[in-house]
């Protein structure tokens, strides 16, 4: 069974239960639908973020599963922080965590509203899914407070020496970006190749990430993932601003 265009020479295959087998995402359009169906087990996520697959469907729909052309890619060390940024982090007014609230901001992600959405497609499928992740010491939260509350932080995955980020929030100004910044410092410490950001935001763009190529991306990729991951918990990476130390 597939998912049929006017085209009728591309349609969308259902995956099977049975196996992780994806198409080949270089054959995709550059929309990057590549394929329905199939399920949210750690299992099959994690083989899907080694082929640069990611998930992205709204409730009561199939789950899809995405690579789009071209990726867009935030290399650690091309953080960019502009003047304004470069106060704001040199107030210290945030402080920064990992992994210590992470069903807090996936619910967060999930919840807050963003301009030009609709309804979230973080969908409690998808959240039990990554949760489900956190806690075989694969998906990870970068956590921001001010004045002892969460005020704004960001999920993802980490495979080999990729973070595939998922998603963020902020409920107030520099939240999110905070939580790029001391990102971006520990895994540019650690070793990092890049953070896939997935799609291109013009937020994303203003921090310094750039488009490259599918192709290119997934060459990278196959190189990187064979490196070895930081599994397990995250809560002794601790961050200040130009400082990041591991207890």
């Amino acid at each position: 069974m597939a998912l049929v265009f006017d085209d009728e020479s591309y349609y969308i295959p259902l995956l099977s239960h049975a196996t992780f087998k994806f198409p080949d995402p270089r054959e995709a359009s550059d929309e990057g639908l590549l394929a329905y169906g199939g399920d949210l087990s750690p299992g099959r996520l994690l083989f899907a973020y080694q082929k640069g697959i990611f998930p992205w469907y709204n409730e009561y729909d199939p789950i899809l599963w995405w690579s789009p052309n071209p990726r867009l890619l935030l290399y650690p060390d091309k953080f960019k922080v502009r003047k304004s940024f470069r106060r704001v982090l040199r107030s210290e007014k945030f402080s920064v965590t990992f992994d210590e609230h992470f069903s807090e901001v996936i619910s967060h992600c999930a919840s807050v509203s963003r301009k030009g959405e609709g309804t979230t497609w973080i969908v409690p499928e998808m959240l039990k899914a990554y949760t489900r992740l956190h806690h075989e010491g694969f998906a990870h939260s970068v956590e921001v407070h001010k004045d002892g509350k969460l005020v704004g932080g960001l999920y993802g995955v980490a495979l080999g020496k990729a973070f595939f980020g998922e998603s963020k929030f902020s409920l107030v100004s520099d939240a999110s970006k905070v939580a790029f910044k001391a990102l971006s410092d520990v895994l540019g410490s650690r070793g990092y190749d890049f953070i896939d950001c997935q799609m291109e935001t013009d937020h994303m763009i203003l921090l310094g990430a750039e488009t490259v190529d599918r192709d290119e991306y997934l060459d990278a990729l196959e190189i990187t993932v064979r490196k070895a991951t930081d599994m397990g918990s995250w809560k002794d990476f601790k961050w200040t601003y130009g400082m990041f130390s591991e207890n």
